[in-house]
């Protein structure tokens, strides 16, 4: 053996690169098969979730019938409205003994409020008495002023929501905010924004009601003016609140109070600065992404989603974001109270104030809360 055939046999041997091209004809026919089989499977599988979804669309009905609404660009959140966490700072009264109290009424020191499951409750010294519940019974002496199953001007009240009482207590101004909605549909009411809601009178001794303001879309709380010389009127679906003259010069006049609002309005209620303090339990973020507002002029997508999912589910991807606006007598801006996360206050529907407090109510939260001013 010479040195270079040494060489030759000593030398190390290369790895070996398997590509297709040298398999052998058994691991590329297995490769290919198996290939086949996950395809198949997968577009299996698509089929099986995709054609039932389809058909979901085509058959189910969805609730609603909206029409496409356009909104202004929101206003930005800056100067009054720049995001803090006042709100946060606020306690929480009667908790676990309250479900969802909306609004807010005192007489003298003792409180009132209108709960979710039916009741008016007294609180008064740490206890929440009961004084009325609806729907079996009265539980104390209470005088039925007009029954919502009589119709006005040939049209049912389905959505009783709130209502302002003149000083003199004759004149009750109040928003039915659909005749084809109740309460509990109030998501479907503000996606659809049916222009089926009024703002009306009713006269505690003709016992005659008018009908002040027609095809609103969700009008929803009311406040008088502290001259009882018009009414505000809240009409969520539409951000803006709107101004009905109910004496002087300019009754029976209607105009728009202020528009393009930060969120979609609830309760108003008077400040002790002159102006009106507004409740928005849904902003509409800017800078940022407001859901509502994207929804807006994409009725499609909102049949979509309808038929999908229930309004409870719907609720889950609307952030908790809690506002409170102080509007002066003319309608601008003047402060701001903010919980961005909806840690204390949550689902925010009226800001009452009473001696130096603002007490806020909840259309969900299992409580009040008191913020001092």
């Amino acid at each position: 053996m010479t040195e270079a055939d040494g060489l030759r046999q000593r030398r190390p041997l290369r790895p070996q690169v398997v590509t297709d091209d040298n398999r052998t004809p058994e691991a590329k026919g297995g490769s290919s098969f198996s290939g086949r089989v996950f395809r198949a499977t997968f577009l299996m599988l698509a089929a099986f979730l995709t054609i039932p979804l389809l058909g979901a669309l085509v058959l189910l009905d969805s609730p609603i019938d909206p029409e496409p609404l356009s909104f202004k660009e929101p206003p930005l959140f800056l100067g009054v409205l720049q995001p803090n966490t006042k709100l946060q700072q606020a306690e929480k009264l009667f908790e676990n003994q309250l479900v969802g109290p909306e609004s807010i009424a005192n007489i003298g020191d003792v409180m009132f409020t209108g709960t979710a499951d039916g009741r008016v409750v007294k609180l008064e010294n740490g206890e929440v008495e009961t004084v009325a519940r609806f729907g079996s019974g009265l539980c104390s002496e209470v005088k039925l002023l007009l029954s919502s199953e009589t119709p006005i001007e040939g049209r049912k009240m389905s959505f009783l929501n709130d209502l302002t009482v003149t000083r003199d207590g004759r004149k009750v101004y109040f928003t039915d905010s659909s005749s084809k909605w109740q309460r509990r549909d109030y998501l479907f009411l503000l996606m659809e924004g049916t222009d089926d809601g009024r703002l009306l009178e009713y006269d505690t001794q003709t016992k005659e009601v008018k009908v002040l303001l027609d095809h609103l879309r969700f009008p929803n709380g009311v406040q008088l003016s502290p001259a009882e010389d018009f009414v505000l009127v809240a009409e969520s679906a539409m951000v803006r609140i709107r101004r009905f003259y109910v004496s002087g010069l300019m009754k029976g006049g209607a105009d728009v109070f202020v528009e393009n609002l930060p969120g979609f309005p609830d309760n108003i209620r008077a400040s002790s600065s002159g102006g009106y303090w507004v409740s928005m339990a849904a902003i509409r973020a800017n800078p940022g992404f407001s859901m509502l507002d994207f929804l807006s002029e994409r009725p499609f997508l909102k049949k979509v989603i309808f038929k999908l999912f229930s309004q409870e589910t719907v609720m889950k991807f609307v952030p908790r974001y809690s506002l409170v606006l102080e509007l002066s007598d003319s309608g601008a801006f003047q402060r701001s109270l903010h919980d961005p996360e909806g840690q204390v206050v949550t689902y925010v529907s009226e800001a009452h104030e009473h001696n130096g407090h603002l007490y806020l109510g909840s259309f969900r939260a299992p409580y009040l809360c008191r913020l001092r001013l």
